[in-house]
Order: structure tokens, then C-alpha cells, then sequence
């Protein structure tokens, strides 16, 4: 069944979760694994380990297809598990890795996301 198109609000949230969350890894990535390992670029620009950057395309991937980005608030509380078992615990520690350091790296996406809007 192909998905329905976003209406434009809801293109522009889709976009920034990606990017909110891709800026996550890359802060995880920062402070997790070596420089010398960061050879790969996730979707924010920044550059994270191969590892990483298979975690930043699954959650770029499942973002894209979230049926729910019209009207969810955060992912934490959604009905739907985007994330396969494998990875769900490994986005969850790299959220709570990153949550608290978005403020220092990107003070303006981190209120925003806070905010829910």
C-alpha cells in the first residue's frame, strides 16, 4: 500500500526528527568511539562511526515511514515499535546518551524537540 503523501507541516516535523535524531547519534558517536572510526557522514553532515551510520539510515528509514508524525509527541510514547528488538535498546541508550548534550551541541533543536513542536 503506498503511504499518503505529508501535507507540508508534517513533511517539515518528518525532516526534523531525522535530523534531531541523526544530530543524536552523531553526539553518541562523538563521545562513544574513536576519531580515527568516524569515516562515514550521518544525515545531519556530522561524521560517525560505520556502525553509527547504519543506526542514523535505520532511524532516517523508520522515520520516513511513521504513520503516526502527524500527530505524536515523542517517540518514547508512541503505540508503534519503529525499531526492530535488535536495535531498539541500542537508539534507546543513544538517546539517553544524547538527550541531555543536545543543549550544549544544538540548543535550539533540543527546546524544539522538548517543546514537541
Amino acid at each position: 500500500m503506498p503511504k499518503t503523501p505529508d501535507t507540508p507541516a508534517v513533511a517539515r516535523r518528518r525532516a526534523r526528527e531525522q535530523r534531531v535524531v541523526s544530530q543524536m547519534i552523531a553526539i553518541y558517536c562523538r563521545g562513544h568511539h574513536q576519531a580515527a572510526a568516524r569515516t562515514e557522514c550521518a544525515l545531519c553532515g556530522e561524521a560517525v562511526c560505520p556502525s553509527c551510520a547504519e543506526l542514523d539510515a535505520l532511524a532516517a528509514r523508520r522515520t520516513e515511514l511513521c504513520p503516526h508524525m502527524a500527530t505524536k509527541t515523542s517517540c518514547n510514547k508512541c503505540a508503534t515499535h519503529c525499531y526492530p528488538a535488535s536495535q531498539r535498546e541500542r537508539i534507546r541508550a543513544v538517546m539517553r546518551y544524547a538527550g541531555p548534550r543536545m543543549l550544549r551541541y544544538h540548543p535550539v533543536a533540543a527546546l524544539r524537540h522538548l517543546i514537541g513542536k
